[in-house]
């Protein structure tokens, strides 16, 4: 098998996702969560706040589901990957917890890392880098919802 090959899905071709998508991070209980696709950083962040140590290489945080409505949220616990350095957009190193749980967009489930961070300036709560994205997605970057088209708001009522 080629590295090409490789990085093909089962299907044999690489899902096409827009810049923008809507992820399930389904062992968390979190649907629909608007997510940045972003090839320039090479790893996940979630925006997260209340970060807790509750075993060894256990902790505790709430995933801010919404920056408009910043009481929904989740309460998150899972296992520490590691701890490493990071740097943001501002070019300032920041140390981070790395986590891992199963992404899901559209039809492709995956186990990624996700790096946890305060993202409260930023518009999307998620923003998924390269290492979630190899070997599955080709991004459009002239599109949003390629794969999860975006809800249209009820009218009526």
């Amino acid at each position: 098998m080629t590295r090409r090959d490789s990085a093909k899905t089962t299907t044999g071709e690489l899902q096409r996702i827009g810049w923008i998508e809507r992820i399930d991070l389904p062992e968390w209980g979190i649907t629909e969560l608007p997510a940045k696709i972003d090839t320039g950083a090479r790893s996940s962040a979630l925006h997260v706040d209340s970060i807790e140590q509750v075993g060894e290489k256990r902790i505790a945080f709430d995933v801010v589901l919404d920056r408009k409505q910043p009481r929904q949220r989740v309460r998150v616990e899972a296992e520490v990957v590691r701890q490493g350095r990071v740097r943001a957009s501002s070019g300032q190193y920041t140390r981070r917890y790395f986590v891992r749980t199963l992404l899901r967009i559209g039809s492709t489930s995956k186990t990624i890392e996700i790096s946890l961070v305060a993202r409260e300036k930023m518009i999307y709560r998620m923003l998924l880098g390269r290492t979630a994205l190899a070997g599955h997605f080709l991004v459009d970057a002239a599109r949003r919802h390629i794969l999860t088209p975006r809800r249209r708001p009820k009218s009526g009522s």
